[in-house]
């Protein structure tokens, strides 16, 4: 189960506890909102993709989408989502618990700059029902990113 990738992964750092195992799914940004009692916009969704045949991982706001001219003009290629399989095989993690911890080697994290309006945000941890809550630092320094993006934008 990918939650124990998260939780040996998060060892290293002595923060295995902080991860919150929840009785309802939070498989979704509504549905994490809802178990976590916050706001959809602080759920720190990953959008995986597939660049030059290499997958990456996107963390963004739960209320943003990925604007396809800014991620064209960043990445040099369209947007293409992984499908569910190559999200297991090449992530390492399934739908529903993607996220940047406990990752496949060689997977790049990008955070978009939409999740630094929050002081705190929370990603999933490998299973459709876990998060944990993260200080814009700490998901800098446990996500192992790449760098910041600004490829997002509003979903209203």
């Amino acid at each position: 189960m990918s939650i124990g990738k998260v939780r040996e992964y998060f060892k290293q750092f002595g923060i295995e506890n902080k991860i919150q195992e929840l009785e309802n799914s939070s498989a979704t940004v509504e549905l994490a909102a809802k178990a976590l009692n916050t706001e959809p916009a602080r759920i720190a969704k990953s959008l995986s993709f597939k660049v030059n045949e290499k997958a990456i991982l996107v963390i963004c706001a739960g209320d943003v989408k990925i604007d396809n001219s800014k991620y064209k003009t960043f990445f040099k290629t369209k947007a293409k989502m992984l499908t569910p399989d190559e999200v297991v095989e090449l992530i390492g993690h399934e739908i529903g618990g993607v996220c940047p911890f406990g990752i496949n080697e060689g997977v790049n994290v990008y955070l978009d700059e939409s999740l630094k309006r929050f002081t705190t945000v929370f990603p999933a941890c490998g299973s459709s029902n876990s998060a944990i809550e993260f200080t814009i630092p700490e998901l800098e320094k446990y996500s192992n990113h790449t760098q910041w993006v600004d490829i997002c934008k509003s979903n209203i």
